[in-house]
């Protein structure tokens, strides 16, 4: 029986269909005598223009299945830029590296990784007159105390430049020099000579040998600096002739008042020769007392390092040793200061990664110990209320799996390729893809890293994007070194990233006193000390596999790019299978080797091209194959050796070579 409908008491009749579709009739013409007689006059445009109604989409939006679209046509990736490859990985610099946080979106190959344009570097010139007569030790010495400065200059952010008395003589007015009839001192006469190779070069930055910068990256006058733009001739208090800026036109007027001096025959330097009447140098504007800035001139070295400077009036060469080593002790100090907070050796998935961050690990010890110096509890001519580096407190070491913002936090991170990161977190010697699309989370490396800054629940999209920031920004390669877990670590990265010759070896005992393990190329590091608060703590059964387990991941991650690999060709299958899943973290870790490549070109193409000049005086000693190329992507250059005067080979020989 059907149901009966009740409302206020009555039943309610079944409605037929007839019924019903009288119903909905009544119901149309309602609806339509509603929009004649009730809307507004204005409201529906008597002759309608499809124009006027346009839907636009936001610039912003981007659609996420543009590069799926089977039918979009295909198009030509960026063009190639100069010095843009460095063995398997490449490179695109452009201002809008954080928009994309998968460079295959833009540059249409995996291997090609969008990096921040690197800015222009200010050059900064310095005087070394190699005419004068010296023997070889002395040589050596003035070599490597030039290295120290190059290196120092460098790691701020500057191109450091010595000059020599082939660009003085490049000078139209080195003629008005020759043609002075009186004889002037010979002090007086370099100094002349460094302006006019100073004035050869377009003005800018002029510095001595002996100026180092000790300061935070970030001074406000080491950025002003680098900005590179200086109208007025200009000079510093206490620091004497140590630092000039300006532009070529004003270095002119300065070197012209000078030559047309009276007071030549008398004076030694060249600010004394354009003295005026009131014992003023006019041409400069005087600024105060630099902070970051030191100056070890002989008055400094006599008030302040009696020691040195007595050293090197009975040897020049012994005692110029010693005063670069002073040099380099401070500017390590330097460093151990502005960084108070410590070093932090990042350690995600911190359970199985002991081994895996051992060579940061060790590199943080050899920041934290104290430098070689004659002088080992002496502060820089700068920083007189500084905080010596005492041995037995040495700098807080610490290894954190979460990235966290501090400006008084040196940040070491070691970027481990997928393969590397689901071989040691699961403990498997053997991987295969049913058990990685069945089983393994994606991008764990990425998201332990980011989880403090970004927190739990967010995509691998804005993870990569806070990576590259923390890696590539103008904070973070101030205060940060990002290293390849599959790769060595590099001296020539080390000194000329920090600015200063780390200490080699340097490990610290448990009662804190500093030792020196036994050296040797094939010794793998111990194991850095894990603390519980950092995540679980590994068993030693657990940590005994991780050497072996390490060693297999790198075999099979080393073979981009090689002919001949140890890797079987399942293992390589597994390994593409590996970053197809993990997007994020192969992102990060091309990121990172190719953000280390750029850094070794560009600094390799400076030294190629500076060593033409002055008999190569403050260059790298080479010395058999560069630790770069063993390091990253197992190439080999043979750079021939080269004398001032003969022409440069330019070609690089490359040739693969299996770690």
């Amino acid at each position: 029986m059907p149901k009966q409908y009740v409302i206020c008491g009555r039943l309610v009749p079944r409605l037929g269909t007839r019924h019903t579709s009288l119903l909905f009739a009544c119901i149309s013409i309602f609806a339509v005598l509603s929009l004649i007689f009730l809307l507004p006059s204005g409201a529906i445009p008597s002759r309608p223009n499809l124009n006027d109604y346009k839907f636009s989409v936001p610039k912003s939006f981007k659609s996420p299945w543009k590069n799926l679209n089977p039918f979009t046509p295909p198009a030509h990736p960026p063009p190639r830029q100069k010095n843009d490859t460095s063995g398997e990985t490449s490179w695109y610099s452009n201002w809008k590296w954080l928009s994309y946080p998968f460079s295959s979106s833009l540059t249409l190959d995996e291997n090609r990784l969008i990096l921040p344009v690197l800015p222009e570097r200010t050059p900064i010139y310095c005087y070394y007159d190699n005419t004068i007569e010296k023997d070889k030790a002395t040589k050596d010495v003035d070599s490597e105390l030039l290295l120290s400065w190059r290196r120092a200059w460098w790691s701020k952010g500057f191109k450091p430049i010595i000059l020599g008395p082939a660009d003085a003589m490049n000078n139209p007015r080195y003629e008005e020099l020759q043609r002075i009839p009186d004889k002037i001192d010979p002090a007086l006469k370099t100094d002349i000579m460094r302006w006019l190779a100073w004035e050869n070069m377009g003005g800018g930055v002029l510095a001595q040998p002996l100026l180092f910068p000790m300061g935070d990256h970030n001074d406000p006058l080491l950025a002003f600096l680098r900005r590179g733009e200086f109208p007025k001739l200009t000079r510093w208090e206490d620091i004497d002739e140590g630092l000039f800026v300006g532009p070529k036109t004003e270095v002119a007027e300065a070197v012209k008042l000078a030559l047309s001096s009276p007071n030549l025959k008398i004076v030694k330097e060249f600010l004394a020769a354009i003295m005026n009447k009131n014992n003023d140098p006019a041409p400069f504007a005087v600024d105060p007392t630099p902070k970051s800035l030191a100056y070890y001139s002989a008055k400094t070295l006599a008030s302040k390092y009696s020691k040195v400077a007595e050293a090197i009036t009975e040897s020049q060469t012994k005692g110029r040793t010693l005063l670069n080593q002073l040099i380099n002790s401070h500017l390590h100090l330097t460093w151990q200061n502005v960084f108070s907070s410590g070093i932090a050796v990042m350690k995600p998935l911190p359970h199985h990664t002991t081994h895996l961050i051992s060579p940061a690990y060790e590199l943080g010890l050899r920041l934290t110990h104290c430098p070689e110096s004659p002088l080992p509890s002496s502060c820089p001519p700068n920083i007189p209320k500084c905080h010596p580096c005492v041995a037995s407190q040495p700098m807080k070491l610490s290894t954190p799996a979460h990235l966290a913002n501090s400006s008084t936090t040196y940040i070491i991170g070691t970027v481990p390729h997928p393969y590397t990161t689901a071989t040691l977190h699961y403990l498997r010697p053997n991987i295969d893809i049913a058990w990685i699309r069945r089983e393994s989370a994606r991008n764990i490396w990425l998201a332990d890293l980011t989880a403090h800054l970004l927190g739990a629940g967010v995509s691998g999209a804005p993870r990569i994007l806070k990576f590259k920031e923390a890696v590539a920004s103008e904070k973070g390669a101030s205060t940060s070194l990002w290293l390849l877990a599959e790769r060595r670590l590099p001296e020539d990265l080390v000194n000329w990233h920090f600015g200063f010759e780390v200490p080699t070896e340097a490990t610290w005992t448990s009662d804190g006193k500093s030792e020196t393990p036994v050296p040797g190329p094939e010794r793998r590091p111990a194991p850095p000390p894990h603390d519980p608060k950092d995540g679980p703590v590994a068993s030693p059964e657990e940590l005994a596999q991780e050497p072996k387990l390490l060693d297999n991941a790198i075999t099979v991650v080393d073979s981009y790019g090689k002919r001949k690999s140890k890797a079987t060709k399942e293992e390589i299958a597994v390994r593409e299978a590996i970053e197809a899943w993990n997007l994020a973290d192969t992102e990060a870790w091309r990121f990172a080797r190719a953000y280390l490549a750029r850094k070794r070109v560009v600094r390799a193409k400076w030294e190629e091209e500076e060593a033409k000049y002055l008999s190569g005086m403050g260059s790298e000693k080479k010395k058999g194959e560069s630790a770069w190329n063993r390091w990253l992507d197992g190439d080999k250059d043979k750079d021939k050796d080269r004398k001032g005067g003969e022409k440069e080979n330019d070609a690089e020989k490359k040739s693969t070579k299996d770690e």
